[in-house]
């Protein structure tokens, strides 16, 4: 049988594709890593086909590493015995648990079928948000900033993990960008917020992310 990683969209249960739909209500069992991918996928599951997987918010290796083969051990029986999915939000290929769920699987459980249900990503979220058209020959990277971290270089940059708001914009304003924050955008139950002002995100927030465009790009003073 198959387990699906299935990306349940940015959080608004109405931006998850048909696709997704139509996998998380075939299914036996959905496994969810947390509590904002369960909200989203009970909307088409009943709470009796939903199960949690515990993943911790650490850096350490052993501890992560440790954590997935915890969560692929429960999963394989299941998946090896019927059609199983794990939801995440957004896409289940960008900054995502379920790429090491299912490099462990692949590991430790060769024998699972496992296939990806794409979702639309926070970044196409936020783009359409702010208004930013990415035309053809744009040059666009995407980064990770945690702890005020300010990655440099390309005109362009989507940032996500943003978790020292202040530090980061301090940083990239010094290096010539300008900086949009946005925060939790299209959570349904969550209060979303776009902003240019760093005092707005202080507390640290793994949902947040910023678009950063060089002055010179903007045609900015």
């Amino acid at each position: 049988m198959t387990l699906y990683g299935i990306g349940l969209g940015p959080g608004s249960a109405d931006l998850l594709t048909v696709r997704g739909k139509r996998r998380l209500e075939s299914v036996d069992v959905v496994y969810s890593p947390g509590r904002l991918s369960r909200r989203v996928a009970a909307e088409y599951v009943s709470e009796s086909n939903l199960s949690d997987l515990e993943f911790p918010m650490t850096t350490d290796p052993e501890e992560l590493q440790a954590a997935w083969e915890t969560a692929a051990a429960e999963v394989a029986p299941n998946a090896r015995e019927a059609d199983a999915a794990f939801v995440t939000l957004g896409d289940p290929c960008i900054y995502s648990t379920f790429g090491h769920l299912r490099r462990t699987l692949r590991e430790q459980h060769p024998s699972i079928d496992i296939e990806v249900v794409p979702g639309v990503s926070s970044v196409t979220a936020f783009a359409s948000v702010l208004g930013v058209d990415i035309d053809a020959g744009a040059e666009l990277t995407l980064r990770e900033a945690t702890d005020g971290a300010a990655p440099i270089g390309p005109n362009r940059l989507i940032l996500f993990k943003v978790t020292d708001a202040p530090t980061t914009y301090e940083k990239m304003t010094e290096a010539g960008y300008e900086v949009t924050f946005g925060r939790r955008l299209f959570m349904d139950t969550e209060e979303a917020l776009v902003t240019n002002d760093p005092g707005e995100v202080t507390d640290r927030d793994y949902y947040t992310l910023a678009y950063a465009e060089k002055r010179e790009a903007t045609g900015s003073a």
